[in-house]
């Protein structure tokens, strides 16, 4: 309940009005944006290779960019194979006493690309995500389940990564792109 000074409310409706596009204006001016959809140069992918986690967003992502992912490789203008991926888990730093106080986790997916009338495959490419955090045996439950967050975050990314490469290839004239 919004509190009254002298009985006067003091959001009426030209007052509430101002305020919005005040807010409305400082967002606008700060540069927010609405996230939009990618410009691919593409309408057709045929997806072929190994099963990966980010095999259902992906094709998601795709679908929302307007890109349909099709069965018959005849149909594709762009063929994208998942080579693999790979989790690791390296400990960052230990305690005095030798104990894990720091884990590194990796996450990274291997892909290619290739023309549907090339006979020849681009070269592989990695995608690599990387997170560290502490850690505690004391809150052994708490840790498995930021670790399994910060999984899910990095396989997010790397979805998000993936479909940044695809925005810069053109079919009929793939190459790495330049990191």
């Amino acid at each position: 309940m919004h509190r009254m000074r002298n009985g006067v409310n003091p959001f009426t409706g030209s007052s509430l009005t101002i305020l919005l596009l005040l807010i409305s204006l400082m967002l606008a001016g700060c540069g927010f944006q609405m996230r939009g959809t990618a410009d691919l140069a593409f309408k057709n992918l045929y997806m072929q290779g190994a099963k990966t986690t980010i095999d259902k967003p992906l094709k998601k992502s795709l679908a929302t960019n307007g890109v349909t992912v099709v069965q018959d490789k005849e149909q594709a203008e762009l063929m994208l194979e998942m080579i693999g991926e790979k989790t690791e888990k390296r400990i960052l730093s230990l305690s005095g006493t030798g104990l894990v106080r720091e884990f590194d986790l990796y996450y990274r997916v291997y892909f290619r690309l290739k023309d549907p009338d090339s006979d020849v495959w681009g070269p592989e490419q990695m995608i690599e995500q990387r997170r560290d955090y502490s850690y505690s045996d004391a809150e052994l439950l708490a840790k498995q389940g930021e670790e399994l967050r910060l999984y899910d975050d990095m396989r997010t990314e790397a979805t998000r990564e993936l479909l940044r490469r695809l925005v810069v290839q053109k079919p009929g004239n793939l190459q790495a792109p330049k990191l």
